[in-house]
């Protein structure tokens, strides 16, 4: 009989029957609150009305179109809607899968595109599993243990992380664009450099934001050097964030963006888009695949744009995640374990740390399964897995986040106890 690889661990015990708006339900229809969001990828929440009828539609008339093979309507009209909230310039976009696909696809594109080989990447970013993506990824050694050697061509600068080294933000983006400065200067010549590549928030990394002027100043040295820069929206973007897209916040100009989770409400997609110079500098035959593009996901993808534009999902990241932090920051301060609580938007980590200020992964452990036995679903991030995060859909409501307070409270009050 065959079964599950044995390295495909749950963090919850929960066997999901069926999923509706922010809940989950296990087949004795016992609820839960999902506050994973499938990692940051029901955006709409579980099997949306409209997602389900424009998926539902799509089946029944066309549900593989290869697109360098055929064109199909969904396609264009995604391609049309993406338009519509892409950063200004960024006007042409191909498909792929994954989010791990796509930053592949767009360390291709940087160096074609350049005739520049090395990419400089930031510590702490995840940007996949993959072979290349994996390469880019310091998110935790569990990406890269065991399969080196690594794709040549990458260097790594430090990202800011204020609470980890006990600095001020302004001190933190001052130390981490003076020693991108010496990457540059010792690493990766300005020459050799095709792109730097960044997250606005780290994701398995911690929840960390990219301050704004670190985003800026990494705006400042791509456009000195000659380099692209390439931000990895694959978790932020979407709305997650409170704004459209996580560089909104600083206001940057990027010459390469990636998203891909959020984007069709759980049907696998992603997708790369540049300005159209940029990407007819890739060489022919070096954008594709199999899947990519898919018609059922484009058409669900359709339907979550709509859907996040028309119920205003992107001001309810923001209102709701402000709410959410407000309320996990009360939970905090009767805890001295919770060092940190921070985020954008519905995109909150609660950092655990021992007396010593040492990680304490233990306890975010504990946490995490006490919340889940109370029926809150959480998952843990970070180097050390000492963060746990909150990525509630982008419909989460007021009621909502403070019934998922309420038993982290608890769950925070049995797992300290």
């Amino acid at each position: 009989m065959a079964e599950l690889s044995p390295v495909l661990k749950q963090a919850t015990p929960v066997l999901a029957a069926r999923g509706e708006g922010v809940h989950l339900y296990d087949e004795d229809d016992r609820r839960f609150l999902d506050f994973t969001a499938g990692i940051g990828v029901t955006s709409t929440g579980h099997c949306h009305p409209r997602v389900v009828e424009a998926a539902q539609r799509q089946v029944g008339t066309l549900i593989h179109g290869q697109y360098t093979t055929v064109l199909h309507r969904p396609l264009l009209q995604l391609t049309e809607r993406l338009g519509q909230v892409l950063p200004a310039g960024l006007d042409r976009l191909f498909y792929v899968n994954s989010g791990s696909e796509a930053v592949e696809a767009s360390v291709r594109l940087a160096r074609q595109a350049t005739g520049r080989q090395n990419i400089v990447a930031f510590s702490g970013g995840f940007h996949g599993r993959t072979m290349g993506a994996g390469a880019l990824t310091t998110s935790g050694t569990k990406t890269r243990a065991g399969i080196g050697p690594m794709m040549p061509g990458v260097a790594f600068a430090p990202f800011p992380e204020p609470y980890r080294h006990g600095w001020s933000q302004s001190e933190a983006v001052r130390f981490a664009l003076t020693e991108l400065d010496h990457v540059l200067a010792t690493v990766s010549p300005p020459a050799d450099t095709a792109a730097l590549i960044v997250e606005p928030v780290l994701g398995e990394g911690g929840y960390i934001p990219a301050p704004p002027e670190f985003l800026t100043g990494l705006r400042q040295r791509a456009d000195r050097h000659g380099a692209l820069l390439i931000v990895d929206e694959v978790q932020t973007g979407v709305g997650r964030t409170g704004r459209f897209w996580g560089l909104d916040h600083a206001g940057v100009r990027p010459d390469v963006v990636i998203t891909a989770k959020g984007l069709a409400s759980g049907f696998p997609l992603s997708a790369v888009a540049a300005p159209d110079e940029l990407m007819s500098r890739a060489w022919p035959g070096s954008q594709g695949g199999t899947y990519g593009g898919n018609a059922v996901a484009a058409a669900a993808a359709v339907a979550t744009l709509d859907i996040v534009h028309e119920e205003g999902l992107v001001a309810n990241a923001a209102e709701q995640g402000a709410r959410l932090a407000e309320g996990l920051r009360t939970v905090a301060a009767d805890h001295p374990v919770l060092g940190d609580v921070r985020g954008r938007g519905l995109m909150i980590g609660n950092e655990f740390t021992a007396p010593d200020g040492s990680p304490d992964a233990a306890g975010a452990a504990r946490a995490q399964q006490a919340a889940a036995e109370r029926g809150l679903l959480l998952l843990t991030c970070g180097p050390h897995g000492n963060v746990v995060r909150m990525i509630p859909p982008l419909v989460v409501t007021a009621e909502h986040v403070d019934e998922a307070v309420a038993v982290w409270a608890e769950a925070m009050q049995a797992a300290t106890a």
